[in-house]
């Protein structure tokens, strides 16, 4: 239950860098901190917020460094819940009132159905290539170049042995 609580905290917090939610989640995880660790630990943490969300949104690929930073506020959560486990309903508030807000950007819905023997591929956020040379399999054409060559035979234009 704690690692389920401290995963879902940290994603939001991490999730909301950088977006129009920003703003709210520093301060409701600031005021957290504050009410468990005093006005020391609520300006440490702020300016922990600060640096990580600066680098969120400098950063060209800002889901990248989401990903690197979750880590890191899962422990600072995971630490403060174990300092103080009646922070534990604070942390549920903080993560239903943050999470909505952002969850604003589209998200992107793929449905793929393949049948009989069909054959998909997938990406999301990236690229993919995919060469298909028909029914002869790549090795077949490898371990045919050597032994066209031994014997003498070259290929044309067309691809025809010649």
């Amino acid at each position: 239950m704690l690692d389920e609580l401290v995963m879902a905290g940290g994603t939001a917090v991490v999730g909301a860098m950088a977006t129009d939610s920003w703003i709210l989640a520093r301060t409701r995880v600031a005021e957290l901190f504050r009410r468990r660790g005093g006005e020391e630990r609520q300006q440490a943490i702020e300016g922990q917020l600060d640096s990580n969300a600066a680098l969120v949104a400098e950063a060209e690929d800002g889901d990248q460094v989401r990903q690197t930073l979750l880590p890191l506020w899962q422990l600072e959560l995971r630490s403060l819940l174990r300092r103080d486990p009646a922070a534990a309903e604070e942390l549920r508030a903080l993560i239903e009132e943050i999470r909505p807000a952002g969850n604003s950007e589209p998200k992107w819905v793929q449905d793929v159905v393949v049948r009989d023997n069909g054959k998909a591929f997938l990406v999301q956020g990236g690229n993919i290539v995919n060469h298909h040379h028909g029914a002869e399999s790549a090795t077949d054409r490898t371990a045919e170049s050597p032994r066209r060559e031994r014997e003498g035979g070259s290929e044309g234009a067309d691809g025809a042995a010649r």
